[in-house]
């Protein structure tokens, strides 16, 4: 059974590594189809199609490891039953031949009884019978002589009692004797039944021992098989959560990839702008502003604790027209440029406080308020996400947040709709 289970597990490990090979083969192919080529949404898209079916044979795997487990456990306990009625059966078996023995043992004292019973019973026997056979060989004389040795009428009388008492007690003693070695032999008798019984009490208990010992291989048997099953199965799952793993790791990775290749184009794109500028006559010196993608990044992390639109202000406590969108978020956080452009403000005042104004060209400008830390001046060009001050809680402000505001044209419009 366990070269068995050997096999098993080794057509298992092989069956592993083959398909280990098919995969790094295939990944080695897509690795340098990604290395000669772009990184593409698509591409990402099927990694996480890939991903989700990985995961879904993971959580099918998983409730099949814990369907045999409790199969294991099931059948572990029935192995503990039949191990407990086995130990009884064998108790009872033990008892039951002890008791056998000792019955063997009163029977064999009944036999020796017996003998001894009849030997005094055949002596008694052989006495009265040479007595009644002396009495009538010699009954004559022997009634003379108690007749003529009587001294009186009374004695003669006296003495034909004693014979007849002598004869009754012959008699009576050769009666008892029958009657003692019978009921010796009624007791052996019973002795026997007994015994014949517990005979066929222990063959019965010795099927069920036989019966339970065959119940209690099966269920070894079953359990090594279940382990063997739950060993694959455990190898299974690891090899899939494995595949999980990578699979999250080249996602990662290509949507690193994809960001970088995104972000050089965006770049590649404010170049070719620039320059088409400058061949038209407006150079780029002087403060020119850069042109950025169109896309808005988020400018900081945390969540919109007042939208645009009307609001009531917090400290004048009357209706306004909130002009952008506060992002709550802890003092000093860092705060970045929402897209490639040219600081056109850098500058502090009673109602923004420390506040930028970048413009990103094509009419559209972004301004970011309250800041506790202006890390650029005005003429400077920044590039999307990077770094332009921190947060803080300068001007008309009740508390650390971004006051964030996109300008289109000379008009804010909703940043959301814009991130």
């Amino acid at each position: 059974m366990r070269n068995k289970k050997f096999t098993r597990v080794m057509a298992v490990i092989l069956a592993f590594l083959m398909l280990l090979g098919v995969v790094m083969i295939a990944l080695s192919a897509l690795g340098g189809a990604t290395a000669s080529g772009r990184v593409t949404q698509g591409h990402i898209n099927r990694l996480r199609e890939e991903r989700r079916d990985y995961e879904r044979q993971r959580r099918e795997i998983e409730a099949r490891i814990n369907t045999i487990e409790f199969e294991r456990l099931n059948e572990i306990a029935r192995k503990g039953v039949l191990d407990d009625r086995i130990a009884l059966t064998g108790r009872e078996i033990d008892n039951i031949q002890q008791s056998i023995y000792q019955f063997s043992r009163l029977i064999r004292e009944m036999e020796y009884e017996v003998i001894v019973a009849q030997n005094r019973e055949d002596e008694q026997l052989q006495r009265f019978r040479r007595r009644v056979r002396d009495m009538e060989e010699n009954g004559f004389i022997s009634l003379l002589e108690i007749v003529f040795d009587s001294t009186s009428f009374a004695d003669l009388l006296a003495r034909i009692d004693f014979v007849t008492d002598i004869m009754r007690a012959d008699e009576d003693s050769y009666i008892a004797l029958q009657q003692a070695r019978a009921e010796t032999l009624s007791a052996k008798m019973e002795l026997e039944d007994i015994r014949t019984e517990l005979y066929e009490e222990e063959h019965n208990l010795l099927l069920k021992n036989n019966e339970l010992e065959e119940q209690l291989y099966e269920a070894n048997q079953l359990i090594l098989r279940i382990e063997d099953d739950l060993e694959a199965q455990r190898a299974l799952e690891a090899y899939v959560r494995a595949e999980e793993d990578r699979v999250l790791r080249e996602i990662n990775s290509a949507v690193a990839e994809l960001e970088r290749q995104r972000e050089l184009e965006r770049q590649r794109r404010a170049r070719a702008a620039a320059a088409a500028r400058a061949s038209a006559g407006g150079g780029t010196g002087g403060g020119a502003a850069v042109v950025g993608t169109g896309e808005l990044l988020r400018p900081t992390a945390g969540r919109v604790t007042s939208p645009f639109g009307v609001r009531m202000h917090p400290i004048h406590r009357r209706m306004i027209q909130h002009s952008g969108i506060d992002i709550g978020a802890p003092h000093g956080q860092a705060v970045f440029a929402a897209d490639t452009g040219t600081v056109v403000t850098s500058t502090f005042n009673s109602s923004y406080g420390n506040f930028i104004v970048i413009s990103h060209g094509n009419g559209m400008s972004t301004l970011y308020a309250h800041l506790s830390t202006r890390q650029v001046s005005v003429g400077d060009t920044v590039t999307r996400g990077q770094q332009i001050g921190l947060v803080g809680s300068t001007g008309v402000s009740t508390g650390p947040h971004l006051h964030f505001e996109v300008i289109i044209n000379g008009v804010r419009v909703n940043p959301l709709s814009r991130l």
